[in-house]
């Protein structure tokens, strides 16, 4: 590598909105990093961006651009975007280039590129392990395996990052590390985030990756790869790694912005015609890998399970950026504005929610009861609308009804409280069953805690803990609930 040479110099000649452009550099390629050299001899790094035949680069500056003036010089690096990938970075918040932004730790000399090719189909599995998120209606009727993509989609402040945010809750002691990446929010959102995912003692298996909207294009263009550099890491050395993307829609916004001062022909909403592969080629990146087997020792593969979330407007799923990451993702989880409003959180439509890998990965008494679910819901989402016409309705139908409310209360779920999964199959078997149609309708949260907590304080839960991981049929379920039952339903009375 010869920096000095002549071809690896250029000079800036004009600065443009945080794009600057330079002669000089003949031989640099597209998405290197170069280096401006300050009056103070300080240095700013920039990405290439563009080039043409007259030997004039395109930089995008990683960065404030303010002190970069006419002539400042431009070192070409021979590097691509990369950034400190090691465990010491765990429970920290860092920007998409690996500088510590809460605290800091001995310099990281191990780094990787940012940009990777997504792992072919021979080092795949299929996915057969679940990932369980705590929240009753996901994991019942939308499973998520590890290795998969699941999209979280819907309007602004219907509970996206709720989810989110409860999912990497309900990883702790799952040996799960998960990294939450924040792409144009606001930096008291991020703090925010960090700070309830400290509280809830999380931050000892997460790493943060900001790219606030203060920050520049550039950074919110490079996050999500930066944190997905960071989960492959992990994953390649046999761990699970959830990855959060809050939000993808803005990382277009910011990619959008880049190629229009790039002066890239605009096309569909003015993105550049390149905005799909950007997603695919990130999302791609999540898998489940193979296991490998070495002297006779067989090493588990790891995974990378990706949930990307895309904020619509007026719900609308047909729109450039959502109808992308739908075709490329793996199912969607659809929030609604019009049940958020109604008080049922999370504000999950299950109409058009779907998984289309997890189910094979489901817990085998949870997945029965799935089924039963979906049904018993569709039946009363169509009495409901009968009962709007004022119609009479028979004995059986009026037991749907009440059956059906009560399921719609059972899986109501307040914020930054996931649910242990032995607790999920008992409250929905407690609803499928029948078991808790004499307790009133806004006593079943209460039957919900109450149930959840005698099962803690008995030490209940570890017998049924490894009956269920077993896997076994959900006879002793009906057994716990109707034991269950006798303790409690007077008492809500």
């Amino acid at each position: 590598m010869n920096i000095s040479a002549i071809d690896n110099i250029g000079y800036v000649f004009k600065v443009s909105d945080d794009i600057v452009y330079a002669r000089g550099l003949l031989k640099v390629r597209m998405s290197e990093l170069v280096a401006f050299t300050l009056n103070d001899n300080s240095e700013i790094y920039g990405i290439v961006n563009y080039l043409d035949k007259e030997g004039v680069a395109g930089i995008t500056v990683l960065g404030d651009a303010f002190s970069i003036t006419a002539q400042t010089k431009v070192i070409r690096l021979y590097l691509q975007p990369s950034i400190s990938c090691d465990y010491r970075m765990i429970g920290k918040v860092v920007d998409p280039l690996g500088k510590i932004l809460d605290g800091d730790i001995e310099e990281i000399k191990n780094r990787v590129d940012l940009e990777q090719e997504a792992p072919s189909i021979i080092k795949r599995q299929p996915v057969r392990e679940p990932l369980e998120t705590g929240i009753k209606f996901i994991d019942s009727m939308i499973p998520i395996g590890c290795g998969q993509r699941e999209l979280i989609i819907g309007d602004k402040k219907t509970g996206k990052t709720t989810i989110a945010i409860d999912s990497i809750i309900n990883q702790n002691g799952n040996n799960v590390i998960c990294i939450y990446i924040a792409i144009g929010q606001k930096k008291s959102s991020i703090a925010k985030v960090a700070k309830v995912l400290k509280e809830k003692g999380c931050m000892k298996f997460t790493i943060v990756v900001a790219a606030g909207a203060s920050d520049s294009a550039a950074l919110q263009y490079l996050a999500p790869y930066a944190g997905c550099a960071l989960g492959e890491y992990f994953r390649d050395r046999g761990r699970k790694v959830l990855v959060i993307y809050d939000d993808l829609s803005k990382h277009a916004v910011a990619y959008r912005q880049m190629s229009l001062l790039l002066r890239r022909p605009p096309g569909r909403e003015g993105y550049p015609g390149d905005v799909f592969y950007i997603h695919s080629r990130l999302l791609e990146r999540a898998a489940k890998l193979k296991n490998i087997e070495r002297d006779d020792i067989v090493i588990e593969g790891g995974s990378l399970t990706a949930l990307p979330i895309i904020e619509t407007v007026q719900g609308d799923v047909s729109a450039y950026i959502p109808t992308n990451v739908i075709s490329i993702t793996d199912g969607q989880i659809f929030l609604e504005a019009d049940l958020f409003n109604r008080g049922i959180i999370p504000a999950i439509s299950p109409g058009i929610s779907v998984s289309r890998v997890g189910s094979s990965a489901q817990n085998k008494i949870i997945k029965g009861l799935a089924g039963s679910l979906k049904l018993e819901l569709a039946q009363y989402r169509e009495i409901e609308e009968f009962v709007k016409l004022g119609l009479a309705l028979d004995e059986a139908t009026i037991y749907l009804l009440e059956k059906g409310r009560r399921l719609v209360q059972l899986l109501k779920q307040p914020q930054n409280k996931p649910v242990n999964m032995i607790n999920e199959i008992l409250l929905l078997f407690s609803g499928l069953k029948g078991l808790i149609i004499d307790v009133k309708e806004h006593l079943i949260s209460v039957f919900e805690r109450k149930l959840i907590s005698f099962i803690k304080n008995m030490k209940i839960f570890y017998l049924f803990y490894l009956i269920i991981r077993k896997n076994l049929n959900s006879s002793f379920v009906f057994f716990i609930v109707n034991l269950l039952k006798v303790f409690f339903i007077r008492k809500l009375h």
